[in-house]
């Protein structure tokens, strides 16, 4: 069943992947079928914005299943934008205002990159503030991802982050050390893709009665949760939503920020993302420019070579996970006795794919 865009505001992308098949929300409720709706608050800078739409709508659309998912795209006032994010965002989303005087089923919450040491100086933190207040009380769960999560426990629980000394940087390994509903069919661990310049520590988190998910030595916490008044808090430091892609698109565009002077180091490449021969061929890139800093060598960048050999091997963890979150908030949705057929066709469904798994 399609992704749901609600408000009539669908971006063109959508549409387009969608052959003309996207739908309303009006045309369900005609039919009586019940959504599970969900506010998407895409904070994304405006290189960035499309493609994270992309990739969040395509993750619910198949994690969904038979289940209709509706979602109303949000922005926060205070995100800086440029003219073209700007034309984007007016066409297609709504201001939060509308947001904090009703209730839905779930939000979600992108980072974006941050320009002060300290996020509460950043000029869009008190409206990403009267959003978090408002998720505890009006929402049965709510995903917050990367910048959004260090945002989410600084402003919840008075949790730092800390710079890293270098990126945390491609796709990492982690465990499980603790049974959680969300990580059922993760025993045998997952993989998430990550790109970040701080971290939140375990150890602060537990102390403040979060529950670490995943986590491993290499890429330190993954995912962690907590139960805030209503609403149950997903946190993701990395990023299950990325296309296969968006780690080779990042990278190219930090050599290009090099090139420009616009930071002082060359990139570290992504780990556990390139293949050897792929390697290798960044690697005879990156020295020929570093004697030669000059941005029109980037016409040089081995793109095509590289990307035809990548693979997307963080997928079947980011479905699992949100198949999983999905059902969490259908079970809670499910409380209200009109609700009932929305889980019970979820849990058909959940059934059908593990007896085929």
């Amino acid at each position: 069943m399609p992704l749901i865009i609600d408000g009539g505001r669908v971006p063109p992308r959508w549409a387009e992947r969608q052959n003309d098949h996207a739908h309303g929300l009006t045309e369900y409720s005609a039919t009586g079928a019940e959504c599970v709706r969900i506010a998407f608050v895409n904070n994304m800078p405006d290189s960035a914005l499309e493609d994270t739409e992309m990739q969040f709508f395509e993750l619910l659309d198949e994690a969904s299943g038979d289940v209709p998912v509706s979602v109303r795209l949000h922005s926060l006032a205070g995100v800086p934008r440029g003219e073209r994010g700007h034309d984007h965002v007016s066409k297609f989303y709504f201001d939060t205002n509308n947001l904090l005087s009703c209730r839905l089923d779930a939000l979600i919450m992108t980072g974006t990159e941050p320009k002060q040491p300290d996020l509460q100086r950043e000029p869009y933190w008190l409206a990403m503030s009267e959003v978090l207040d408002w998720a505890e009380s009006n929402t049965s769960s709510t995903i917050l991802s990367c910048l959004a999560a260090h945002a989410g426990v600084l402003h919840g629980d008075g949790i730092h982050r800390h710079p890293l000394p270098d990126k945390q940087f491609g796709v990492f390994d982690f465990t499980a050390p603790a049974s959680h509903h969300l990580t059922v069919g993760s025993t045998g661990g997952v993989c998430f893709a990550h790109s970040r310049w701080n971290e939140v520590r375990a150890s602060e988190l537990i102390e403040c009665g979060y529950q670490v998910l995943t986590q491993s030595a290499e890429g330190g916490v993954d995912s962690f949760v907590k139960k805030k008044k209503q609403s149950l808090f997903l946190h993701f430091q990395g990023h299950p939503e990325y296309s296969t892609r968006t780690l080779l698109k990042e990278y190219r565009r930090d050599i290009k920020r090099f090139l420009r002077s616009e930071r002082e180091t060359y990139p570290s490449m992504p780990k556990g993302y390139f293949d050897a021969t792929s390697a290798a061929l960044l690697i005879e890139f990156r020295e020929a420019i570093l004697g030669d800093r000059r941005e029109e060598l980037m016409k040089k960048f081995p793109e095509s070579a590289v990307e035809s050999s990548l693979r997307n091997r963080w997928h079947a963890s980011s479905m699992k996970i949100y198949r999983n979150w999905l059902q969490y908030v259908i079970t809670k949705k499910s409380a209200v006795p009109a609700f009932s057929s929305v889980a019970a066709v979820y849990h058909e469904t959940a059934r059908k794919r593990s007896a085929n798994s």
